[in-house]
């Protein structure tokens, strides 16, 4: 099955369905705003398929590690948030406004699927010395979406209408479901070692977390820089504002964080053990809390600059992550350590948006340089994390 299905088909499918799931969250506040004429409902739409995700990715994870043929459980799960999205937008105006925020969050539910899920499947696809290579071509597929998903979903906004940006998102993602359904099935000797419960699962992959001091660092420093990033979320439009004179340029600097990110990572993929990625981890954080503090500078010229280092330090600690992830995860538990800390990361942006919309409006600066810091944090948890107790990552854990 590793012959018949190649890297660039994976890659191909991951770039579509992350494509279409960084399109769809600018198309639903679009399509909000638009149709209620409330600019609350429509970050409250954002809201609400955003932060479920944080409740779903755990369980996905662990039903992805027990399935026989994971990629199919993975193509309905694609299957199950395009559709989520058509019901969103059927239900704008239609019904009442609750009820479609509802939709909303059994949407988000399968969010998780289309990024820890997904990268979850990578070491039945390439193996060996070709992984650490493939894990910074997989990371490049986030930077790529990032770039290329917001920008179609204002393109498409307005030259279709909002709700048009909606469909073309969930038909960005359904292109993917082939690229999924037919990702290799796992060993019958893995599939019949599956006795533990869901449950049991559930707990035994926080343990792998808690136990394994790199991945437990790893997770920690990448969860407190989604914070930091999230901080500078709810910084942007004051930015724009302020600094490159209309609060709507302040969302290009994403697109300036996301070109630098792709080629720094394209760059960390020729050479990709060149440097340990618990150290690249570490490094990025740095490298993002020092732009941090560049973008505090209020000076246009040095904003750009700044974005473009974060960018830097983001897609590198990406791939590192992901490397970290795949050397200390049991084959077993792999695809719910991967959800579990893709949700951890998305819920650690939330935090960090929601905690710095508040204080951004009284102080910009203060805002920012407390990002800073947050990143800081980040690259030092490996000294604020005590090792001891904490099991080696050769430990053996129980499969069943």
């Amino acid at each position: 099955m590793m012959k018949r299905y190649s890297l660039p088909g994976y890659l191909a499918g991951a770039v579509a369905a992350r494509a279409g799931d960084e399109m769809s969250g600018p198309a639903l506040m679009l399509t909000g705003f638009a149709l209620t004429g409330s600019s609350g409902d429509a970050a409250a739409l954002l809201a609400a398929i955003t932060l479920s995700a944080a409740v779903g990715g755990p369980l996905l994870g662990a039903l992805l590690d027990r399935a026989g043929r994971p990629g199919r459980l993975l193509a309905a799960a694609l299957l199950l948030y395009a559709l989520g999205l058509g019901a969103t937008l059927l239900g704008l105006g239609r019904l009442p406004f609750p009820l479609t925020l509802l939709i909303a969050v059994l949407t988000g539910l399968w969010g998780p699927a289309l990024s820890g899920g997904w990268t979850a499947q990578l070491p039945a696809v390439v193996a060996g010395d070709r992984l650490p290579r493939a894990n910074a071509l997989d990371a490049m597929t986030f930077s790529a979406a990032s770039l290329a998903g917001p920008a179609l979903a204002g393109v498409v906004a307005e030259t279709a209408g909002a709700s048009t940006a909606v469909v073309a998102a969930a038909a960005l993602v359904a292109t993917a479901l082939p690229a999924a359904w037919f990702l290799p099935s796992r060993p019958r000797g893995t599939r019949d070692a599956r006795r533990a419960s869901v449950r049991d699962d559930l707990s035994a992959g926080l343990r792998v977390i808690g136990a394994r001091h790199p991945l437990l660092e790893a997770t920690l420093a990448s969860v407190a820089t989604c914070v930091a990033q999230g901080m500078l979320a709810a910084c942007l439009p004051l930015l724009g504002e302020r600094v490159l004179g209309g609060a709507g340029r302040g969302a290009l600097l994403l697109s300036c964080a996301a070109v630098s990110a792709m080629a720094a990572t394209a760059a960390l993929a020729r050479f990709p053990r060149a440097v340990a990625p618990d150290t690249i981890v570490r490094a990025g954080a740095l490298v993002q809390a020092a732009a941090l503090l560049l973008a505090a500078s209020g000076r246009p010229v040095v904003l750009v600059a700044a974005a473009l280092l974060l960018g830097i330090g983001e897609g590198p600690q990406l791939a590192a992550l992901f490397t970290v992830r795949h050397r200390e995860s049991p084959e077993h538990l792999r695809g719910q350590i991967f959800t579990t800390g893709a949700s951890l990361k998305i819920t650690g942006f939330a935090v960090g948006a929601a905690l710095a919309a508040p204080v951004a409006a009284r102080s910009l600066t203060g805002t920012l340089v407390l990002a800073a810091g947050v990143a800081v944090a980040a690259a030092l948890v490996h000294r604020l994390v005590p090792a001891a107790g904490a099991r080696e990552s050769t430990d053996r854990v129980p499969s069943g």
